[in-house]
């Protein structure tokens, strides 16, 4: 029996086996497209050529349009906050080039300067009587947070004070911004829903410099931000306390805001794992980590039928255990390419445990710099491998750089479709 978008998704993070697998493009900020891409897509599937909105500037992401989503066959869409990683809300869109000229709508408070070698500097909440925080070099793809905390203390350290200006509860105008798109969302489209959230991604090394803070503070330059960890671990696990408050506070907000609308929910984007091995010991999960993730997975099993997703890149093989008793629902990107991350070898340890969000074809090497025959053999073993059972929502590992050949894109969502029976 044929199922729809949404009762597709439903019966996949649930383990059962969906009519065809469900398919995400775009509804994250982790398993996107660079907008610059996706402008020459739309051109090659002779669309309208018309700007992107790029919905998650940080990495310069692009908006998926229906168009695009019916002709890719994509069952989730995200919810995404009002606001973003620069601080600002994602509306009244203005003109704006991305290096390569591609025309896309940049968010209204979107505020930059250009110096003279062509690198772009954006200012956090578009205030522009601070240091800019982020930096896009001439010829870039995505934007770099820029170092600006003075130089710690080690005898003058408070978490709650160093980071009280970065995570924050949502305000009223937040809240009924969720509630409203949870509502368009259900109600005037048939795809799964996921929220983008994030506001458990501990320790998430793309948010410890401050992307949207005005004047930084404490502990943020990333090598000495993995040396806390061992050096000042109660200041650490302070601000991990805080963190989690603030998310457990955040998700009531959420809930009462979306009841049961949405399907999803990603709660976490931080990475613990490299292309050989993990960025931390399992032991430092463990005692650092897993008792919040655990505390923020229980609340949302507690209280709602959402799925919990997390976004962890890299060799993570020995962490894999503790994220199921930690109660993660959802996994992604599943990156295959990296140390101990073998498919097969994930699929049977854990294809009744987790829900394997991605994984369906690498974004390092094949999908930018393979053939489109290879593209589709690696996405036919990846469906292969990965859906029975349901359990698996497909994606790429990870977003789809710029550059990357569109031959190759269509050949990956061609194989989709013929697997999935729509050719």
């Amino acid at each position: 029996m044929s199922m729809k978008s949404r009762e597709r998704v439903i019966a996949a993070l649930n383990h059962r086996a969906p009519d065809r697998v469900p398919v995400d493009f775009g509804a994250t900020g982790q398993s996107g497209i660079a907008a610059s891409t996706l402008y020459r897509l739309r051109k090659a599937l002779g669309l309208k050529e018309t700007p992107v909105t790029v919905i998650e500037p940080f990495q310069l992401l692009g908006e998926l349009d229906e168009s695009v989503r019916k002709f890719l066959t994509v069952d989730v869409i995200g919810l995404w906050s009002r606001g973003n990683l620069m601080g600002v809300p994602n509306e009244g869109w203005k003109p704006w080039k991305l290096p390569d000229g591609t025309p896309v709508l940049m968010a209204g408070g979107f505020k930059y300067r250009v110096d003279e070698n062509g690198t772009t500097y954006a200012y956090p909440q578009g205030d522009e009587s601070v240091p800019p925080s982020l930096k896009l070099p001439a010829g870039g793809d995505f934007f770099d947070n820029i170092e600006r905390a003075p130089a710690f203390d080690e005898n003058d350290l408070d978490a709650r004070r160093d980071f009280g200006k970065l995570f924050s509860v949502f305000s009223d105008e937040d809240a009924r911004h969720i509630e409203r798109e949870s509502h368009r969302l259900f109600e005037e489209t048939e795809y799964g829903i996921i929220m983008n959230f994030g506001g458990g991604g501990l320790g998430d090394v793309a948010i410890v410099p401050g992307p949207w803070e005005k004047e930084p503070r404490g502990i943020r330059r990333l090598d000495d931000w993995y040396v806390a960890h061992l050096l000042y671990p109660e200041y650490i696990l302070e601000l991990f306390r805080m963190q989690t408050d603030i998310a457990l506070k955040n998700l009531a907000i959420i809930k009462e805001a979306v009841g049961d609308r949405i399907q999803a929910i990603n709660i976490s984007g931080t990475d613990f794992g490299g292309q050989n091995s993990e960025l931390i010991s399992p032991e430092l999960y463990r005692t650092m980590y897993k008792p919040f993730h655990k505390e923020m997975n229980d609340w949302v099993h507690r209280n709602t039928s959402w799925k919990t997703h997390y976004h962890c890149c890299g060799s993570i093989a020995r962490l894999i255990d503790d994220f199921v008793e930690a109660g993660i629902d959802i996994l992604n990107p599943v990156q295959c390419s990296a140390l101990g991350m073998d498919p097969q070898t994930l699929k049977k340890r854990y294809g009744d445990k987790l829900v394997f969000w991605g994984g369906g074809v690498d974004t390092q090497k094949t999908l930018p710099f393979g053939t489109p025959d290879q593209v589709r053999g690696e996405v036919r073993e990846r469906l292969e491998v990965f859906s029975p059972g349901g359990g698996f929502v497909f994606n790429t590992i990870h977003n789809i750089v710029a550059k990357t050949p569109v031959s190759n894109l269509l050949a990956m969502f061609d194989e989709v479709k013929t697997f999935n029976g729509l050719k």
